[in-house]
């Protein structure tokens, strides 16, 4: 017997809903706001109708375009030894803001409030990441620790 290749073939759970997020979409999926340029990720709603094919499931992109139902996003999808950009339009019922960015933008607003902490005072302030410094060495003392000699149990029935 041959092998189906269908657009939602072998999409068993990729596209089922959660357990207990069964039934129709809330209403703050269609109230979110998504402008141009923004970074969002593409989670498919199976509730909702036209899903998006299953490659692009789970991919991170950026919004080019907004329509009235749906949003433009770029996808950069990758062929042999190179990335094809890939414009879809997707329905908002099946992408969310992604939170990449959080961290960075987070990062943003304390370097800055840093700054002028230390412009107030009239020093200057060093915001570069640092990578993480080796752990201090440390001795371990074997009069307090005996080691100990691990074995297994031996196998005994109980009848």
């Amino acid at each position: 017997m041959g092998k189906s290749h269908g657009l939602r073939s072998r999409t068993r759970y990729m596209f089922s809903r959660d357990f207990r997020k069964h039934g129709i979409i809330h209403m703050s999926t269609y109230l979110q706001t998504y402008k141009v340029g923004d970074i969002v990720d593409i989670v498919p709603n199976a509730a909702a109708k036209s899903l998006p094919y299953k490659w692009y499931v789970g991919r991170t992109g950026v919004v080019f375009d907004v329509t009235k139902t749906s949003v433009g996003v770029i996808i950069y999808k990758p062929v042999g030894n190179r990335y094809i950009e890939k414009r879809l339009h997707i329905r908002i019922e099946h992408v969310r803001h992604s939170k990449c960015r959080q961290e960075f933008l987070n990062r943003v607003k304390e370097n800055a409030r840093l700054r002028q902490e230390a412009k107030a005072k009239g020093e200057t302030v060093q915001l570069k990441r640092q990578p993480a410094k080796p752990r201090e060495a440390r001795t371990v003392a074997l009069s307090s620790n005996l080691p100990e000699t691990v074995t297994p149990i031996p196998y005994e029935t109980y009848i």
